[in-house]
């Protein structure tokens, strides 16, 4: 639908690179975020609160850490709730409790707004380039009013159902994710024990059973000393399957598999690697294998300067 105000509030790592993909195309957005200068960055204009930038919009999206950021910014000082009004499309892209998300969806109903959970899928990476992928819950006809604006940062837009169903499925992809980067980070430590070379190792895996988006994405960069800054940390990797099992519990369903990515991404937090992204959990897991690294450290400036 042209000529629709867009609202963004939450200019972090994702937020900002998803609100570029919107500046970038020529479209102008108002722009919030505690940070002030995340806005310029993102080439939004700025509003002075959450609730300005929701007052000033007909589109808002969302990119928050968890659900008690985003109540808070409803429900909180300033109060933003008080500023939706009829016929607004709000879509919240954070990774939320379902729960969290349909009590907020039944307050917009009753001002006549839309709510939207999009779960996005893909990293920093995917963000610059805008192919996310969003799982979203929350009325039909709400989507397809708003599909090409999330098209600006996204390539595969799937509804998974009602209020809810997006931030559900997010959930259950990132348990997944959670467990293959935590299980491959503890196999390439073993291998860089066992004096395997790495490289080979990898090209194994990608055309084994044991492939995964770890093993294909990221440790390709690791092992060369990049760890791909700019995506979740691990204490966000640990909210997230901490969310999952707040949802397994409310479904009734036993988690078996839960124990090792919170071990793994619990050791990080506890060893220093709380902010800095999920990917170093291999490092963490190499500092109580014996202070395994496995890429050998990058020369300094000065060693450069050599």
């Amino acid at each position: 639908m042209s000529g629709q105000r867009i609202g963004f509030i939450g200019l972090g790592n994702m937020g900002g690179r998803m609100a570029r993909r919107i500046t970038g195309a020529g479209v102008a957005v108002l722009g919030f975020d505690p940070r002030t200068a995340s806005i310029g960055e993102a080439g939004a204009d700025a509003a002075g609160s959450a609730a300005e930038a929701i007052a000033g919009s007909d589109v808002v999206l969302l990119s928050l850490p968890d659900s008690r950021v985003v109540e808070a910014v409803f429900y909180g000082e300033g109060r933003a709730i008080d500023a939706v009004r009829d016929g607004q499309v709000i879509v919240d892209l954070s990774t939320a409790s379902p729960d969290s998300t349909r009590r907020i969806a039944a307050d917009l109903a009753e001002r006549g707004a839309s709510y939207l959970d999009a779960g996005i899928s893909g990293g920093a990476a995917a963000a610059e380039k805008g192919t996310l992928t969003l799982m979203v819950g929350g009325p039909a006809d709400a989507l397809d009013g708003v599909r090409d604006v999330l098209g600006h940062f996204a390539t595969k837009i799937a509804h998974c159902g009602g209020s809810g169903a997006g931030h559900t499925v997010k959930l259950l992809n990132n348990f997944l994710n959670a467990i293959a980067l935590s299980a491959t980070a503890e196999v390439m430590v073993a291998a860089k024990k066992a004096d395997l070379d790495l490289e080979t190792v990898l090209e194994v895996l990608n055309a084994s059973s044991g492939v995964n988006f770890a093993t294909i994405n990221r440790f390709p960069h690791i092992i060369k000393g990049d760890y791909l800054e700019g995506g979740l940390t691990n204490t966000l990797m640990l909210k997230d399957v901490s969310l999952y099992l707040e949802l397994l519990a409310g479904l009734g369903v036993t988690s078996l598999n839960s124990a090792g990515p919170v071990a793994s991404f619990g050791l990080a937090r506890q060893l220093g690697y709380a902010d800095r992204i999920s990917n170093t959990v291999v490092d963490a897991i190499g500092d109580v294998s014996g202070g395994v690294r496995l890429h050998e450290p990058r020369p300094d400036a000065t060693e450069d300067a050599r």
